[in-house]
């Protein structure tokens, strides 16, 4: 079972012990016999190598094809499934892409392990858009990775794919609420109804289930009845029953998953906002759509949300006019308003190299550069500017790659220089040098997460091991995101 607790039971489990089905129908007879056979999991001859199965190729991402090597693929899963959401904004970024990559399996893995593992974080991420596509590359071919795809589908509203992808596989046995639902949405409203009938004789249906599937099929028989109760943990395919029936769930304290429903056109602007913020923090919408949700149109209230996107519009409305006093006054409120949300970095991503480039008043500048210094151009930008305190010059010594003789301003600092003039890790490099070098990275990830939380040590021995193993650009990023963006604990 997967470690997300929400997954639909949309797939009949087989019992290890007595051969039924759990969520479907019960053996007709409990006394008949059966040849000696040899049985093989799936996850051995018909999967066909799911943990190479990716979007992005060697080529595009720099990543080595071999980069799992000798790993076991359970230790990568673990590994994977542990990370955490402290991580930094470039570490995420960095973390998807691992996630993404089309790499050859760990030697010894030819399953899905690795790959459910990797869909696992990606829905955790509520990276749901990249997540279908690695489920649909795969196909209905077990029951694990069908309920992922199904679920993924039921949220971004892709499930009529799975559905009939479901029905052309003989051997997967879809539960009674998932057969009903795939039923309605085909159209075949009366063979949902019979099978309704059949699940119910039966008693292979809960009460709960019950009652939402024959609102889905009948909601006027139930005009003014008090609305459902809405179970914990909620699944995909309940949250879409009960938005058909008119009862829709608020998202806001969901899964992140969840908050790509409120993407949709046909959801409030306030709503939208909201589950753009939420998105944008673990990489699953892009900065351009967050920004654009900003930009959407003008605010109607103040407060909250507003705030953010007045904000943001004041900027835009300075940057537009090229009114340097206007720019320089705006910088405060999105550096105040968006850290409460931790979406100041999309702006940085944005703007942030062309802002330092602005000859703007004391604190402005500084806001600026500090933007700047969060951006894609990064280097460009410290190589360009200068530094008047011993925070500025660090920061600055730090994207150029270079902190000799300067001096550290805090105990973050202190890490980060540690890490820029220490040696790597011996374990670590021991993994790497053993051909185990994704699951190097994936621990120092996991080290840098512990450093954001307050271990300047895990800190300091990440950002070593970065630079040591060549990934200079994301040590030197991800470094600047923990002493600009003061995010720990």
């Amino acid at each position: 079972m997967s470690a997300i607790d929400w997954l639909s039971d949309s797939l009949t489990r087989p019992d290890t012990q007595t051969g039924a089905v759990v969520g479907g129908e019960p053996p007709v007879d409990g006394g008949a016999t059966t040849p000696d056979v040899t049985v093989t999991g799936l996850d051995q001859t018909d999967v066909p190598r799911a943990d190479a199965i990716g979007l992005t190729s060697p080529a595009i991402t720099g990543l080595p094809v071999g980069l799992w090597g000798q790993s076991e693929a359970t230790t990568l899963a673990a590994l994977i499934s542990a990370e955490g959401p402290a991580i930094s904004p470039t570490l995420t970024a960095f973390l998807q892409e691992l996630l993404l990559a089309e790499l050859d399996p760990p030697v010894g893995g030819t399953g899905q392990t690795l790959f459910l593992a990797r869909i696992d974080k990606l829905l955790q991420m509520g990276a749901l858009d990249p997540a279908y596509e690695l489920l649909s590359r795969a196909g209905a071919i077990t029951p694990e990775i069908t309920r992922r795809w199904f679920d993924t589908a039921l949220l971004i509203g892709h499930e009529d794919t799975v559905c009939r992808a479901m029905e052309e596989r003989t051997d997967l046995s879809p539960t009674y609420p998932a057969r009903i639902f795939c039923l309605a949405r085909a159209g075949d409203w009366d063979g949902a109804v019979l099978l309704m009938g059949t699940a119910r004789a039966l008693d292979l249906t809960t009460d709960e289930e019950d009652a939402l599937i024959a609102r889905f099929l009948d909601p006027d028989l139930f005009e003014g009845e008090p609305p459902l109760s809405v179970p914990r943990p909620l699944t995909p395919l309940t949250f879409r029953m009960l938005e058909a029936v008119g009862e829709p769930v608020p998202t806001s304290g969901l899964p992140v998953a969840f908050a790509q429903a409120d993407l949709r056109a046909n959801i409030g602007w306030k709503a939208r906002v909201e589950a753009g913020e939420r998105l944008v923090r673990t990489g699953a919408v892009t900065d351009n759509q967050m920004h654009g949700l900003y930009m959407e149109r003008k605010a109607s209230a103040s407060g909250g949300v507003w705030d953010r996107v007045a904000a943001v519009q004041a900027l835009e409305t300075a940057l537009a006019e090229s009114d340097e006093a206007a720019i320089s006054a705006a910088l405060p409120a999105i550096w105040d308003r968006l850290a409460v949300v931790e979406t100041d970095a999309v702006i940085a991503r944005i703007h942030g190299a062309e802002l330092a480039a602005l000859d703007l008043p004391a604190e402005g500048s500084d806001l600026a550069l500090k933007l700047g210094l969060l951006s894609d151009d990064y280097e460009t930008v410290a190589l360009a500017a200068s530094g008047a305190t011993d925070e500025t010059r660090f920061l600055l010594g730090v994207a150029k790659g270079n902190v000799a003789g300067l001096a550290p301003y805090d105990e973050t600092a202190r890490a980060v220089a540690e890490g820029f003039t220490s040696a790597p890790p011996d374990d670590l490099l021991r993994l790497a040098r053993t051909d185990r070098l994704g699951e190097a990275i994936l621990q120092a990830l996991a080290l840098f997460d512990n450093g954001m939380r307050g271990d300047f040590s895990d800190l300091a021995q990440a950002i070593a091991f970065f630079r040591g193993i060549g990934l200079e650009e994301l040590a030197r990023r991800a470094a600047l995101d923990v002493l600009i963006l003061e995010r720990l604990g």
